[in-house]
């Protein structure tokens, strides 16, 4: 049996983080990986550009069971601390809408980063499946087993992620250890994610598949202000993607495809053009040409001939479009996981178990999900990072 002090099961973004630190407190460290490389969801993340944190974070940011435990974390290890260390590799970055920081090159560098600050002071095993914990009764230590060995460590670390992106290796692996050491799992689902509709809604999305709006959408008592892209299943987009993380099933979202000017204003500004002219200067012509081509008798009429009653109806399409998904595209296309191992049960100052000594959990396996935007890179820095230094 091979000893080491720290284990780590998943190398992910949460896992590479708590290994780097872990080796800079001179800890022994084994991190098993059921791909066969680490960091896979890094390298895909941003469009391969890795949206690796934001400029402005704080808790107001992050879903959770529990909305103040994500607060300790963040502040023991903050998204200027990741910059920094981003700096200090001399790897270019650039800040997208909202705060959102990406690579100018490549995912790889991150990952790349990552890999240096480890070094060879860990050992990183790939294509290794674990397959059973126990926790011994002489030391309180750990044993894993996988396919391939049977290791021991004083600490356990589970950051092998959620149910997302199961191309990308996801498991239920890391809800399976918390339960056997009698954490409970905050209903999971999948979220980041687009929404499905309606046969009849859907055949009105694909007509305009690929088109992309500016648009306020709203979930629950939450609204995003930002694209959205209609596809040949329904809707997505980063204000759709935003809002699922906040839609239980069956709700209603509402949509305002014109949030920055009435309709009604623009037909008076516009009272002589023909209202198809009109709203293309505001809205994408296929877009307007299909959607407004629903009240076709409206399209052809000048601003000024447009009556009360058709005001109403322009403004039920553009401005409260109310629909009920049918469902989202599930973890296959989900970019997190909501929900997870119960917070109440883990201390949010180490991210060491109450229940279990020496057993952390820390990232996506948790029930913390950030926003579309580098929150949930920022909570795997900073919740691996927290782990690391109390192991």
């Amino acid at each position: 049996m091979k000893e080491f002090d720290v284990i780590i099961i998943g190398a992910g973004a949460a896992g590479l983080m708590a290994a780097a630190h872990a080796t800079k407190l001179k800890k022994s460290v084994l991190l098993i990986e059921s791909n066969k490389s680490p960091g896979r969801k890094i390298i895909i993340s941003g469009g391969g550009r890795c949206n690796f944190t934001n400029l402005e974070v704080d808790s107001s940011f992050y879903v959770s069971k529990n909305k103040h435990f994500v607060k300790s974390a963040l502040k023991q290890y903050t998204n200027w601390d990741f910059i920094d260390l981003v700096s200090k590799y001399d790897v270019k970055y650039h800040e997208k809408t909202l705060g959102q920081l990406f690579c100018n090159g490549t995912s790889k560098e991150i990952l790349n980063m990552l890999l240096q600050e480890i070094g060879k002071s860990a050992q990183i095993n790939c294509d290794e499946r674990v397959s059973e914990v126990l926790k011994t009764e002489e030391d309180g230590s750990y044993e894993v087993k996988t396919n391939r060995d049977l290791y021991r460590a004083k600490k356990l670390i589970v950051a092998c992620g959620g149910l997302s992106m199961p191309k990308m290796g996801a498991s239920d692996i890391g809800y399976k250890i918390a339960r056997q050491f009698g954490h409970k799992i905050i209903e999971t689902n999948p979220a980041l994610v687009p929404f499905t509709a309606d046969e009849d809604l859907k055949r009105e999305f694909s007509s305009i598949s690929g088109v992309s709006v500016l648009a306020k959408v709203s979930s629950g008592d939450q609204s995003f202000m930002e694209n959205i892209l209609f596809t040949h299943r329904g809707l997505s987009g980063p204000a759709i993607l935003k809002a699922s993380l906040y839609w239980s099933h069956r709700e209603k979202v509402r949509i305002n495809f014109l949030p920055s000017i009435d309709v009604s204003e623009i037909l008076s500004k516009n009272s002589k053009k023909i209202v198809l002219n009109s709203l293309k200067e505001y809205l994408p012509v296929r877009f307007v040409e299909t959607w407004i081509g629903q009240i076709p008798r409206i399209l052809q009429k000048k601003g000024a001939e447009v009556s009360k009653k058709e005001i109403l109806e322009l403004k039920e399409l553009l401005h409260e479009f109310d629909f009920i998904p049918s469902g989202t595209e599930g973890y296959r296309k989900a970019e997190v996981t909501r929900g997870g191992v119960d917070t109440d049960q883990v201390s949010s100052k180490t991210m060491e178990s109450k229940l279990s000594p020496g057993l952390f959990f820390i990232g996506e396996v948790l029930d913390v999900t950030g926003l579309l935007g580098g929150y949930n890179f920022q909570w795997a820095w900073s919740s691996g990072y927290v782990a690391a230094s109390n192991v």
